[in-house]
């Protein structure tokens, strides 16, 4: 048998960029003769192995051939017979499609029958074969490898056999945990914006996050947002959450913090006033129809309904500060809360000219939020029911306490 290492892992070492994860492929063996030498069957659909010792993932050396829609539908064949040639034919990119033996060093002995090489050296994602049309999900991967590549650009062929694959209904077939996969995996990458971009250029993002692709084209108040379309503030939003070096759950919640807006009243415009109740209520949509994860779902589910009021906040005497937090429930989950202010943070610094400006509303409510906490609940509400209080007034001598502790401590 012959082993090549493929696919990310030469591509990153020919950007100079660290390799995280080694993946290879396996010419000439079979199945028996994998388990022979100690490797550990993992593949469902394909024949992939464990290393004994390394634990990295060895495929035996495939081709593909479409049978029905969708990403699943495909009859795969892995025999001794497939040829290296044959394995990197079947694959998406051509900057992915460049392969090097086990055993050779630095640039040495590189396979790269698809010009991988100069389309890294010119900056560009193109498809391999036409073969790229039977698997919608490469658009998505091309959409996540455009965010991580920031500077690659997208090859004109390959955006428009995009466009056909989604004319082509395609991007429907999709399975709602593989478009959040994939979704999630870009939010985290360097410049999320460009995978939204990408996405909408070919026409799937109508299709798999329309209440996002609504908001291009629609005006919002010069005065708050220079840059007027709420669609290119979304991507400066986006682009704020990966400069801030912020968690999968609060890049989702700026995804979705503006949803509602594409759904104002055209004789209401530059104005969206309520946008955020509409946003909250097309969130729950976004989320039944990906199956987001709960801690993503219900982050921006609080960032959608609370981000005007949070970015008001400066206004707030210590009677409003404390019933935002009680919205917020940060007294019970104080650390979703400080995800939300930075959420909110990432929205206010994600607008023209405002990139590098402060955002005093985090570290006010912040504090406010640990002054609350310092009262002692216990105690208060033992001295309420002493007084006789009960239920609702009991919560009422809780929460006097809270605003007292927050106005004491300077906050408001």
């Amino acid at each position: 048998m012959d082993i090549y290492k493929v696919g990310g892992a030469v591509r990153d070492a020919l950007l100079g960029l660290p390799v995280r994860d080694r993946d290879w492929v396996v010419v000439g063996a079979t199945p028996e003769a994998m388990a022979a030498q100690g490797f550990l069957p993992v593949g469902k659909d394909f024949p992939v192995f464990l290393h004994p010792r390394t634990r990295e993932e060895y495929a035996l050396a495939r081709t593909e051939r479409k049978t029905a829609r969708g990403y699943r539908g495909f009859a795969v064949r892995a025999s001794p017979e497939v040829t290296l040639e044959e394995d990197l034919a079947r694959r998406d990119l051509t900057v992915n499609a460049i392969a090097q033996p086990a055993d050779a060093a630095g640039t040495d002995g590189l396979i790269d029958p698809h010009g991988g090489r100069r389309d890294l050296a010119a900056r560009v994602l193109r498809h391999v074969t036409d073969a790229f049309r039977e698997d919608p999900v490469r658009i998505l991967r091309l959409a996540r490898f455009a965010a991580r590549f920031a500077d690659f650009t997208v090859a004109p062929e390959t955006m428009e056999l995009m466009r056909g694959m989604v004319a082509d209904g395609e991007v429907d077939a999709l399975v709602p945990e593989r478009v959040w996969q994939e979704l999630a995996r870009g939010l985290m990458e360097r410049r999320p914006s460009r995978m939204l971009e990408v996405l909408r250029d070919c026409g799937a993002l109508a299709r798999l996050l329309p209440e996002a692709d609504r908001l291009w084209g629609v005006p919002q108040r010069a005065e708050y947002h220079p840059e007027v379309d709420t669609g290119v503030h979304l991507c400066m939003v986006m682009d704020m959450s990966a400069a801030l070096d912020a968690p999968l759950p609060v890049r989702f919640a700026c995804l979705c913090h503006d949803l509602g807006k594409g759904t104002t009243p055209a004789d209401a415009l530059p104005r969206h006033i309520g946008h955020e109740q509409r946003s909250a209520r097309l969130l729950q949509g976004v989320c039944e129809r990906l199956r987001v994860p709960v801690e993503c779902r219900e982050l921006a589910d609080v960032v959608a309904r609370e981000h005007g009021n949070i970015h008001r906040s400066t206004g707030f005497d210590a009677a409003a500060l404390a019933r935002l937090l009680d919205r917020c429930d940060a007294w019970r989950r104080p650390q979703r809360f400080a995800d939300t202010l930075l959420a909110c943070e990432c929205d206010a610094r994600g607008r023209g000219g405002h990139e590098a400006a402060a955002y005093p509303q985090r570290p006010r409510l912040l504090a406010a939020l640990r002054a609350g906490q310092a009262v002692d609940t216990a105690a208060v509400a033992q001295e309420a029911a002493q007084r006789g209080c009960k239920g609702p007034a009991i919560g009422a001598a809780v929460q006097a306490a809270r605003v007292r502790a927050v106005e004491a401590a300077g906050v408001a």
